[in-house]
């Protein structure tokens, strides 16, 4: 969803209501959008924010969360999921591997990893413990995007 798409269109709003008056008038509504811009785009955050956790509270298996795609905000659903925890103290996450990636599959992680909601390292873990175990992959979830207008 586009945040500088919206505060365009208001801008234009502003200017085709001034554009009733005479030209200062016109002018001043021009500043006044200008000024307004980084004020109109946190307060488009924050309903964004909002909306999330009304979603969040009719969902039973997961939430929702606000995550942006460098300047763009976009709404992801992750799924929530028991935490398999270490059957035995000596399990803790206290060893260290260093494992080298062609670039295309360290993007494919990291892209994957977003999707679920969690870190690189969590999912690999995860990862690991399911092909280890023998487990079935478990889904992906499900992605909510788009964007709305009035």
């Amino acid at each position: 969803m586009q945040i500088d798409g919206t505060i365009q269109a208001l801008r234009e709003d502003l200017a085709r209501i001034a554009a009733v008056g005479d030209e200062s008038t016109a002018r001043a509504a021009e500043l006044l959008a200008m000024a307004l811009e980084s004020s109109l785009s946190r307060r488009l955050l924050e309903v964004l924010g909002e909306a999330a956790l009304e979603l969040n509270a009719q969902l039973d298996d997961g939430r929702v969360e606000v995550r942006f795609a460098g300047s763009d905000p976009e709404f992801v659903f992750v799924r929530d999921e028991a935490e398999e925890s270490p059957s035995s103290p000596d399990e803790a996450l206290t060893a260290r591997i260093t494992l080298r990636l062609p670039d295309a599959l360290k993007q494919r992680v990291e892209d994957a990893a977003s999707r679920e909601g969690v870190s690189v390292n969590t999912w690999l873990v995860q990862a690991l413990g399911r092909i280890a175990s023998g487990a079935p992959r478990r889904s992906t979830g499900r992605r909510l995007t788009g964007y709305g207008r009035s």
